[in-house]
């Protein structure tokens, strides 16, 4: 199998949990808890996992903290059934105070949000016959016509093929969302649809109005109903409550104050906070969650989309410079921190913040990496790092 076992496999109760830690040995370490546990349950701390996979992702991490590449992370591997490995390393806030990282630490996705939120209800749109792939944008949205829009297509959109520009310029978002969307209607195409890949927040921004449209919901309540609350992604929203507060790893400053509990992306906070591209906040548990709705069979609980549907959006596509898959990343030259060895199924994505997510249907393996890594200055990278773990955890 691709994943050591952990003596703990997760219990079906609070009792059993407790029955199993009360044989285990608790290590206590101020950069790691390791824990294990079935996904559809709370993370419990269990033994320190001393395998090789697991010190060597904590050398990798433990180095990349020490260059200040981010201040912590949390690793999380599972399968089609149960989380094998959680890790909480370093720390989640380091200014003004130090924060430890913990498992359950909710972080800002950033362009996580285009795959998990946008493309997967873009799907169950298709899913129930509302709209086609290869429908023009402007069938759902009139106005997004003249200049050659009213050629672009929903699924050229999904694929960065659209002739977008990646990103407009962002005094168009500082009036608000109404005149936000009218300036994206008005933007010139940088390549005729269908002949270029440039990867287009700005085509995820309009994915995003285009679910508004069709579903008469705005993209964070269809998603959060449809999918986040089904798949019980209890921690999973836009706009975070205040009760979360205390668990979101901050980002850097923003007018002089720190940005926690509020979108990164500029353009995401100037659309309050609601966004295609970005916005949507997470933890490791909850992306488990969905990477398992990605994997299971139609036969079972709590799927959202069908495997129909998940085949028709991971089917890799040739977007000139490499492959991409409806919403996911699949081997273009931004894939590099989905690792080495994983297979030709694999799919995922990154986010600008230091979030990775990637899919493996052929060995079942769920990749998960989090970090704030532009916490406190703005800097570090997290790219090669995520890339390095999870080429770990693929042997």
């Amino acid at each position: 199998m691709w994943f050591d076992r952990i003596d703990v496999q997760g219990a079906s109760s609070l009792d059993l949990v407790t029955s199993k830690l009360s044989r285990a040995i608790i290590f206590v370490g101020s950069l790691i808890v390791v824990i294990a546990v079935a996904s559809d349950h709370a993370a419990a701390e269990t033994p320190y996992d001393t395998s090789p996979r697991d010190d060597q992702t904590r050398q990798l991490v433990e180095a990349a903290i020490a260059h200040g590449k981010l201040p912590g992370a949390v690793v999380c591997i599972a399968d089609r059934e149960k989380i094998r490995y959680l890790a909480a390393m370093g720390d989640r806030q380091v200014d003004p105070t130090r924060e430890p990282m913990t498992t359950d630490t909710v972080f800002d996705l950033a362009s996580i949000t285009k795959p998990v939120a946008t493309a997967t209800s873009v799907m169950l749109l298709l899913q129930r016959g509302e709209i086609q792939l290869d429908d023009p944008v402007s069938k759902h949205l009139v106005e997004f016509t003249g200049a050659g829009r009213e050629t672009i297509t929903v699924g050229q959109l999904l694929l960065h093929t659209g002739g977008l520009i990646a990103d407009n310029a962002l005094s168009d978002y500082s009036a608000g969302r109404a005149t936000a969307w009218q300036r994206i209607c008005n933007l010139s195409l940088k390549s005729d649809p269908g002949t270029k890949f440039i990867y287009s927040d700005v085509g995820y921004i309009v994915l995003g109005e285009l679910v508004h449209r069709v579903s008469g919901q705005r993209l964070d309540q269809f998603s959060a109903e449809h999918i986040f609350q089904p798949l019980k992604m209890t921690d999973t929203t836009f706009n975070p409550a205040a009760e979360l507060i205390p668990r979101i790893a901050p980002t850097e400053r923003r007018d002089g104050t720190w940005i926690r509990g509020q979108v990164h992306d500029p353009r995401a906070f100037l659309m309050e906070g609601v966004a295609g591209h970005a916005g949507l906040f997470s933890t490791a548990g909850d992306l488990v969650r969905y990477g398992q709705m990605m994997l299971r069979d139609d036969s079972e609980q709590g799927n959202v989309l069908s495997r129909e549907t998940i085949a028709v959006m991971t089917q890799p596509h040739d977007v000139f410079r490499g492959n991409r898959t409806l919403g996911w990343d699949h081997s273009s030259p931004y894939s590099r921190n989905g690792g080495a060895m994983r297979s030709p199924s694999a799919y995922g994505h990154g986010g600008f913040t230091g979030t990775v997510l990637w899919i493996d249907p052929e060995t079942e393996m769920i990749f998960v990496f989090l970090s704030s890594r532009l916490h406190p200055d703005g800097e570090g990278e997290v790219n090669t790092l995520a890339g390095e773990i999870a080429t770990i955890w693929q042997h």
